[in-house]
């Protein structure tokens, strides 16, 4: 198995600079234009044009202010403070400044697009401080 992480936005080249900028992550390949492959991640990501507005699966329309979904992407960095910086600069809003928790450091933001994520930078122990 292998999982493929499909993120939708309404701008592929607002997507293109903030997820290459934030990440450093790489063009692939490119299906029209309304389509991106990027690579540098574990899984590979891929970048969908879809307006806000129309529907996506489950009967939502699609919409680009914050939103909240129970499923979101923790991102692993060497050092959260500098992943934070540039991931700001690219165009994320930060929505919690990196804390120090058991497991490591850990900061909370979204993209342009309202889709959130977490940096997350794990101490010697990981998870594992949580057992």
């Amino acid at each position: 198995m292998k999982l493929l992480l499909n993120i939708d936005v309404p701008d592929i080249e607002t997507a293109l600079h903030f997820y290459t900028a934030a990440f450093d992550l790489k063009v692939a390949r490119r299906f029209g234009t309304g389509f991106v492959e990027l690579v540098g991640w574990p899984a590979t990501v891929y970048l969908l044009a879809k307006d806000a507005g129309t529907i996506g699966a489950g009967g939502d329309a699609r919409r680009y202010s914050r939103h909240w979904t129970p499923i979101h992407a923790d991102i692993l960095v060497d050092d959260v403070d500098t992943a934070v910086e540039r991931a700001v600069a690219a165009g994320a809003k930060l929505e919690a400044p990196a804390k120090d928790a058991a497991y490591g450091r850990i900061a909370m933001l979204a993209d342009p697009f309202g889709h959130g994520f977490c940096l997350l930078q794990f101490n010697e122990r990981g998870y594992d401080a949580l057992l």
